[in-house]
């Protein structure tokens, strides 16, 4: 069997970049408005939802809080949206928006910073 008649080739190797099988379709989609549970806040103060296990970060949005969402944008990996109305908060949400030691350091950070 010569070296050229073996097949294959990089064009047929089923490694990086090859076929859309393992890309799956986004559970949301731009513009359109979804019922979820607010549940984490972002380093950035937004908001943690999920749907179907695809992570949406809601502007606005408040630990234990159920809402309806409208999305704004969806990537690869996550979406972004906004309140449009808002339910309530959930009994396990507490009074506390700061959910653990590193959100209060980074926090007090933004605070010196602006002391500054």
């Amino acid at each position: 069997m010569s070296f050229g008649q073996r097949g294959g080739g990089f064009a047929s190797r089923g490694g990086f970049g090859s076929g859309d099988s393992s890309i799956k379709p986004k559970p949301v989609e731009v513009g359109k408005e979804y019922d979820v549970t607010i549940s984490d806040i972002s380093r950035r103060g937004d908001g943690i939802a999920k749907i179907d296990g695809f992570v949406i970060f809601v502007a606005g949005g408040k630990q234990g809080q159920s809402a309806k969402i409208k999305v704004t944008q969806v990537s690869n990996r996550y979406a972004m949206g906004t309140v449009v109305a808002s339910t309530a908060m959930t009994p396990a949400s507490g009074t506390s928006e700061i959910s653990n030691a590193a959100e209060v350091a980074e926090i007090a950070e933004e605070l010196e910073e602006a002391d500054e």
